[in-house]
């Protein structure tokens, strides 16, 4: 069995606020830290929960952001840029667990709230519903036929995944304040609450009850910018671009 994880940063257990995430942030070696933990404790999880192999997409940051020399044994790690696929490597994998995801841009006072770019996107559309990253994501793997079994995050991450994905196992490790705040579990409660909820996941898995998001056969992407786009093919306003398509994953990244 194969398990693939994709590791963002600013849902990761002891994650406050944007000085973790940002290179020159004054936490940020401290959130790599805090990202390499988590990555250890859900991929041993999975081990022990039977798969046989555990893929880590390094998702956060360029994907440079995990800690290699940190990881346990049987990881399998990608880092750096997989120009148009978003899950180099999904193919043939049973399950994803989307970790350390955020809550969609605009979702009221959500911790460091945004979709794929806080500086240049202001929301994102799929199919006329608008959509942050989990959805965006699960659309993508559910192209590849795999299914995403859990995600973990902050109080609204997950709900906002419950709501478009009933069927996925939540990992809560923190309660969003603000943007830039939020009530943090302890190391050793949060610890325990990924390895159990990894674990549930899994087996949930391995007993048939996750299943592949079953996409439209025409979706739309429409993306509105914070700045003013040049113009463009299916330019719909001054910052707003609309593609549609047969594949999530393509429209996405404008292949």
């Amino acid at each position: 069995m194969k398990i693939y994880i994709f590791a963002d940063m600013e849902g990761i257990s002891g994650i406050a606020n944007s000085t973790f995430v940002t290179a020159d942030g004054s936490q940020y070696a401290t959130g790599r830290k805090y990202l390499t933990r988590d990555v250890n404790i859900c991929a041993q999880a999975c081990f022990d929960a039977g798969a046989d192999e555990v893929v880590v997409r390094d998702g956060h940051g360029g994907g440079v952001s995990i800690l290699w020399s940190e990881l346990i044994p049987k990881v399998k790690l990608i880092q750096g840029g997989t120009p148009g696929q978003r899950f180099f490597d999904i193919e043939g994998s049973d399950g994803i667990i989307l970790l350390g995801y955020h809550a969609m841009a605009g979702t009221q006072r959500a911790l460091l709230e945004h979709t794929y770019s806080s500086k240049s996107i202001q929301n994102i559309w799929m199919n006329g519903i608008r959509a942050g990253e989990f959805a965006i994501d699960t659309a993508i793997a559910g192209e590849y036929g795999v299914p995403v079994i859990m995600t973990s995050g902050c109080d609204k991450l997950c709900a906002e995944a419950r709501k478009f994905l009933p069927q996925v196992v939540t990992c809560q490790v923190k309660r969003s304040i603000t943007c830039q705040s939020a009530m943090l579990l302890a190391p050793a409660e949060a610890e325990a609450l990924l390895r159990k909820q990894t674990m549930k996941a899994v087996e949930k898995l391995k007993n048939g009850e996750m299943k592949p998001y079953v996409n439209p056969e025409t979706v739309t992407i429409r993306t509105e910018y914070i700045e003013r786009c040049e113009p463009a093919l299916c330019l719909v306003a001054d910052r707003t671009v609309e593609r549609s398509g047969t594949s999530v994953e393509k429209v996405f990244f404008g292949l």
